[in-house]
């Protein structure tokens, strides 16, 4: 039996955010695939880099003080509306042009940004791989309370979420507010992708919080099979990460998503 009580703080946090991490992966995870919008969580992962930075500067020289991440939110959540604003007219190449070019000018920003505070760079650049490991305490009250709205949002508006996210014009016909209901999703997706940017990094977040979906896509029928199943997927990937970590000298983060990635393609190759 496992004693909590021998582990230690950055072992509990680490957990934790890995609970947290899989509810993301489940719920936002699924929506993205089920709108196929993945590339949106790249795009909005990167742009937060760009708002972490602002939110660095703006603490460096004394404007406000506050955590990076809640300006990484701001820039991922712009970037969530103009994918939305593309959107409109149900143009998948445009949405996803657009979201290139939010990706293209955040990093631009980010390291414009990033030049004018280059003593404080490790704390934006930290963001680009992550550590669960090095997760703080307000790290997971912001996880926590990211999740817990995305909970409520989800059992909420669920029919209107799964009606959107596979016939949006259908949504419309039967008198759904589509767009309204889209850009929320858009929201939530770009939202969640920010909140484990800390743990895995901006580089893994795609493999986080798409793969599982997309394994459980594979495999499953019917959406809430899908959404548990990728929850246990991201659980499963994230926890080995862990401990794998305990014994080698690997980065949590990168083990899971290295093993959540692995299982999509052998889901896939065994289904061929």
């Amino acid at each position: 039996m496992v004693d909590i009580s021998s582990m230690s703080p950055y072992t509990i946090r680490a957990i934790i955010a890995i609970f947290l991490l899989a509810i993301n992966a489940a719920l936002s995870g699924s929506f993205t695939v089920f709108k196929d919008v993945s590339f949106l969580v790249a795009g909005a992962a990167h742009a937060a880099l760009a708002g972490a930075a602002f939110a660095i500067i703006l603490d460096v020289y004394g404007v406000i003080s506050f955590n990076p991440l809640i300006g990484g939110i701001a820039f991922a959540a712009l970037t969530a509306l103009a994918a939305g604003y593309s959107s409109r007219k149900g143009n998948k190449e445009q949405v996803n042009t657009s979201i290139g070019i939010a990706f293209a000018m955040s990093m631009s920003l980010a390291v414009l940004f990033i030049s004018l505070i280059r003593e404080q760079a490790a704390r934006v650049w930290g963001l680009l791989f992550g550590d669960l490991l090095l997760l703080t305490n307000q790290d997971i009250a912001l996880m926590a309370a990211i999740t817990i709205l995305l909970i409520i949002f989800s059992v909420l508006f669920y029919r209107e979420f799964i009606f959107v996210s596979f016939d949006m014009e259908g949504a419309m016909a039967y008198g759904i507010k589509a767009q309204y209901f889209n850009y929320l999703i858009l929201l939530l997706i770009a939202v969640s992708s920010v909140v484990i940017l800390k743990g895995v990094g901006a580089i893994l977040v795609f493999a986080m919080l798409v793969a599982p979906a997309a394994a459980a896509n594979e495999v499953a029928r019917g959406v809430m099979r899908i959404i548990f199943l990728s929850f246990f997927i991201a659980l499963l990937s994230g926890f080995t990460g862990i401990l794998l970590s305990f014994f080698f000298p690997v980065s949590p983060g990168a083990v899971a998503a290295l093993i959540a990635t692995s299982l999509y393609f052998f889901i896939t190759l065994m289904k061929r």
